[in-house]
């Protein structure tokens, strides 16, 4: 991505400079390194005409499994990062690799060159590669990110999967929808207009809709369109997405099950990095971002009380971090000594429950919206047959 930088240079005094670099911290080094002095950077905006380009995307679990196959065959990481760096197709992604293996070859550890680039590598990625360097097995923590992105992936899969045969259907009834208003239902009108009789008020009232999605119909789109990107901007916003969620939750069943679909990624986000050497309170802190808004203080708190000696059980439940299921199984690790595994496990459960009252949903979603577009467009037609009715009713 580019970067336009304003920089001072002893000779030419404050000029502009345009980088290609992976992300600011980046175009601030490149422009240091040629003895410059920056006074400001800022991101190419992407929606300027000629510069509708988008950031490639660094498939990291790919990248993981591939890093860990050449670990298991016996190369060395340096050796391992050039051959994924002359396999790479992506320009800056080739750029990225390169520059994580020049650090590895300036004595960097590795968890630390690849902190230099946070827009390819997430700093749960970090924590557990820094976690493997203190007990030197970089294999096995990246199998366990490995598998905890698949399992990621499992459940947004199945998330998904479940959401698109109901979103088919709906744009489908609402494409059906605006063919009869926009085009039949005028055509129908004309009919009536020639017949000179008086249409009932709702065969009235439809049949100017239908004259104003006609005439009006470049104007509605356009307002329709605008709307509709006005939501996208304000739902992008995360104050608006945190208000919405809070809503949301406050729905009985919805809200249930969208808190404990949240907290099983954090038991699973946390597990992973208990797993790998991280301790609880660090792991704490590192995936309060996975939690709500309305939940981190939350977070905070419960953080706060696991420092000061209260077990991790108690301080979850204390601050509604836990479901029934979870407090026994986090007793259950704390007796064991195998905490990181229990929480997977929570993880486990909830995202099988969450599965299954997914699937229960869509099974019941799907024949309601099937009716509700029926009966629309049936109503659609009753109305524009409506005055033909009554005309075949008088002649009889």
């Amino acid at each position: 991505m580019q970067f336009d930088l304003q920089i001072f240079h002893k000779t030419d005094g404050v000029t502009r400079l345009s980088l290609e670099a992976t992300d600011s911290s980046d175009a601030t080094r490149q422009a240091e390194a040629r003895g410059l002095s920056i006074l400001s950077v800022r991101r190419q905006s992407t929606w300027r005409l000629g510069a509708l380009r988008a950031r490639p995307r660094f498939a990291l679990a790919l990248f993981s499994q591939e890093l860990l196959a050449l670990l298991d065959a016996g190369l060395s990481l340096v050796e391992c990062l050039e051959t994924l760096a002359e396999k790479e197709q992506q320009p800056e992604v080739k750029q990225t690799l390169q520059r994580v293996n020049a650090q590895l070859y300036e004595g960097q550890p590795l968890s630390r060159a690849l902190q230099q680039f946070p827009g390819y590598f997430p700093p749960l990625y970090i924590a557990t590669v820094r976690a493997s360097e203190k007990t030197g097995d970089l294999s096995t923590a990246l199998g366990r990110f490995v598998a905890y992105q698949l399992q990621m992936d499992v459940v947004r899969k199945k998330i998904i999967s479940a959401s698109i045969y109901p979103v088919i259907l709906l744009v489908a009834g609402l494409l059906v929808t605006l063919f009869l208003i926009g085009y039949v239902v005028p055509k129908f009108s004309m009919v009536y207009d020639q017949m000179g009789r008086n249409l009932p008020l709702f065969s009235r009232l439809l049949m100017d809709l239908g004259h104003n999605l006609r005439d009006h119909g470049l104007i509605i789109f356009l307002l329709t369109t605008a709307l509709f990107t006005a939501l996208g901007y304000a739902i992008s916003r995360p104050a608006t997405r945190q208000r919405l969620t809070q809503r949301l939750w406050q729905i009985p069943a919805l809200g249930t099950r969208m808190k404990t679909y949240q907290l099983a990624r954090f038991y699973r986000t946390l597990g992973m990095l208990l797993q790998g050497g991280t301790p609880i309170v660090t792991a704490l802190h590192m995936t309060a971002d996975l939690l709500p808004g309305s939940l981190r203080p939350r977070l905070e708190e419960a953080a706060g009380a696991i420092r000061e000696g209260v077990s991790i059980s108690k301080a979850m439940e204390r601050h509604d971090l836990t479901t029934a299921v979870a407090t026994r199984l986090l007793v259950v690790g704390e007796r064991t000594g195998r905490m990181g595994e229990m929480m997977d496990r929570i993880a486990g459960f909830h995202d099988e429950e969450m599965a299954r009252w997914v699937e229960w949903f869509t099974k019941l979603f799907e024949p309601l919206l099937m009716i509700v577009i029926g009966l629309i467009i049936g109503a659609i037609v009753v109305l524009m047959y409506f005055p033909i009715f009554e005309l075949a009713g008088s002649i009889q």
